[in-house]
Order: structure tokens, then sequence, then C-alpha cells
């Protein structure tokens, strides 16, 4: 492996470190509530609906909706993002049943701040939507190919925008977003080195796995439609999403029926 690949490689995986350790006088709750009730407060200047809007991308039935699109247009990197799932599961799970540290409206006067949606006292760290956010946009941006990735690092940005938007609705301290992100791009990296070993046979057009995730996506049309994920201010959005998940359904299958009318023509030749 050449110096600099190596090079890249091991700042790669001291980056999560470095966001921790950098972050630690956040997780520490070094000025709070102080800290939580100014960031709430700046987060003002823009309506409710933009950071619950914000907050459902880093719900897993809304980046499903978000990155629907790339079940026709760009498969493997659909399966780069879906194999970091298990590992932000584990962490998310792992670091709230075991802190089951309080929430800002568990502690702070909730007069103080704008607190959107349902009042959450409990397991606050660290925070599972910022988690999740991270740990898309770190396995995406590093499954890109290096040479070109540097134009998608709004991933990174859309990613910190989805942490700021759960300080932003009441849900979660500063610390709690913190550790989300080093914990989301640790998933994400780790997400990378399982999507490094699928086969080809995950992105065959033909192939059940595919199939599988549009199965998968033709739920989330349910639950996007069934119910508010979060925030009712959402409803609009999810029908939005919703309606581009049943447009790729709608493009897959087209592709399915077209695949399997070729590979019918070419058997009776």
């Amino acid at each position: 492996m050449p110096r600099h690949s190596t090079r890249h490689t091991v700042g790669r995986w001291a980056l999560p470190l470095i966001m921790l350790g950098v972050s630690a006088p956040l997780w520490l709750h070094w000025g709070e509530p102080a800290l939580f009730v100014a960031l709430n407060q700046a987060c003002l200047l823009l309506p409710a609906p933009v950071w619950t809007g914000l907050s459902l991308l880093g719900n897993a039935w809304g980046v499903l909706a978000a990155t629907s699109p790339l079940l026709v247009l760009a498969p493997r990197l659909l399966w780069a993002w879906l194999c970091a799932v298990p590992f932000g599961v584990v962490f998310a799970r792992v670091g709230k049943g075991l802190l089951d540290s309080p929430r800002p409206a568990a502690v702070v006067d909730n007069s103080l701040f704008r607190l959107v949606g349902e009042k959450l006292e409990v397991a606050s760290m660290p925070s599972g939507h910022t988690l999740t956010a991270f740990a898309v946009a770190s396995s995406l941006y590093f499954a890109l190919d290096a040479r070109g990735r540097a134009r998608f690092a709004w991933l990174w940005l859309l990613a910190g925008a989805v942490g700021l938007s759960r300080i932003a609705v009441g849900a979660h301290w500063p610390g709690d977003v913190a550790v989300g992100a080093g914990l989301g791009v640790l998933a994400g990296l780790l997400g990378n080195l399982l999507w490094r070993r699928l086969g080809a046979v995950y992105v065959q057009a033909q192939g059940w796995h595919l199939r599988a995730v549009a199965v998968l996506l033709a739920a989330t049309v349910y639950v996007l439609l069934d119910e508010p994920l979060d925030f009712a201010q959402n409803t609009p959005l999810q029908q939005s999403l919703a309606v581009v998940v049943v447009g790729v359904l709608l493009v897959f299958a087209w592709r399915q029926r077209g695949g399997s009318a070729n590979a019918g023509s070419s058997h009776r030749a």
C-alpha cells in the first residue's frame, strides 16, 4: 500500500477519536446549561419546521426515503450506509442504556428554551439522530472515489445541521450531539469495512438483495404516510418523500420487468 494511502487510512480512523477528544468540554457538560440555552435560542432565527425537517434526516426511515434514488442510480452507495446501520444501532443502544443521562427538559426550566414536540426527559447521550446522520455521511463520503470526494463535503455540513437541530428542538445537550457525531463517524468507518467486502451480487438488478431493499423502501412509504416521525410539523415533508420513494420503486419495477423480458428473449433465442 502506498505511503500516502496508509497515512490517509490512519487519519481516517483517527477522526472519531479527534472529534471526541476536541469535544470533551461539551460531553463533560462544562458551561451547561447556559451553552444549551444559548444555542437553542440562537436557533430561533429559523422557524421550527426547518429544524424538525433536518431532524427527520437523522431518523432511519427519513434517511431511507431521502437516499432511495440511489436504488436505481447507484445501488452500491445505498449499501454503503446500510452496512453502517448495525454498528450505529449498537452504539446508540449501548450508550443510552449505560448512561441513561437526563435530557435538557428534565433539568432546565422549560420556559427558557424552545421545546418542539414531545417532552423527552431520559436517555440523552448519545444523540441517536446525530449518530445516524454522521454514520450515513461518513459511510457515503468514504465510499466515494477519493479523487472526486471533496465535492461531497456538504454531506458533513448536512450531518452537522442535523445535530444542531437536536439542540434547536430542545431534545439534546451539545455534548450528546458531539458524542453522537464521533460515534456516527466510527459506525460509518466500520460499515465501510463491511461494505468493501460485499460481492457484486448485492447490486445485480435481478438479484434478491436489491429486491429486499425495494421491499424495505415500500415499508418506508407506509411508515411515512402512517404518522408523523418525531414531529407533527414533518407531515408535509414525509408525504413529499413518500412520493419520491414511490417514483423510485416504479422505476425499479419497470427495470425489473425490462430485465426479465430481455432474459426471456435471450433464452428463447
